[in-house]
């Protein structure tokens, strides 16, 4: 079976990434798509946050990274995928992933949507907090995979 984790990743976080690793054991296959999300102002570009993502998943065999710009459920239906896995950390998650949810079945009755509570370690963990704590040198070095402390290092001109 094949499942869709879906998110901005600007940064990807081992939170996001936790939540890949358990659902690389349960599923066929997983498709990480980056999206863009019209309400955020993003530190890297889409294809930045693809080779990040991608960095952090090579050792997944049956897990795939690919993105697009359109509707989730469009995405879906083109890719022939009809579940979603989404990460939960606090309440407030819940009830924002719930409208949109209901909002994707309502435009394809075929999918569904899975909620994953996150790791207690990982429940904490964004990506603003990651970019805030590197914006103002913080120790967020320990919160992202290694290819994206790189990367964020590169970006705030620390190497």
């Amino acid at each position: 079976m094949k499942v869709l984790y879906t998110g901005s990743f600007d940064p990807i976080t081992k939170g996001h990434l936790d939540i890949i690793n358990r659902i690389s054991c349960k599923f066929d296959e997983v498709v990480v798509t980056v999206f863009n999300n019209i309400d955020k102002k993003y530190w890297f570009s889409i294809e930045d946050r693809c080779e990040m993502v991608r960095g952090a998943v090579k050792h997944l065999d049956n897990v795939t990274v690919d993105y697009t710009e359109g509707l989730v459920v469009d995405y879906c239906e083109k890719n022939d995928i009809n579940i979603i896995v989404r990460g939960l950390r606090a309440v407030s998650d819940y009830e924002y992933e719930l409208s949109i949810s209901s909002i994707n079945k309502h435009l394809n009755k075929k999918l569904e949507t899975i909620f994953l509570v996150a790791s207690a370690e990982y429940s904490f963990l964004s990506s603003s907090m990651v970019k805030d704590l590197a914006e103002h040198g913080g120790p967020f070095h320990t919160l992202v995979p290694n290819n994206v402390a790189e990367k964020i290092d590169k970006k705030l001109g620390r190497v």
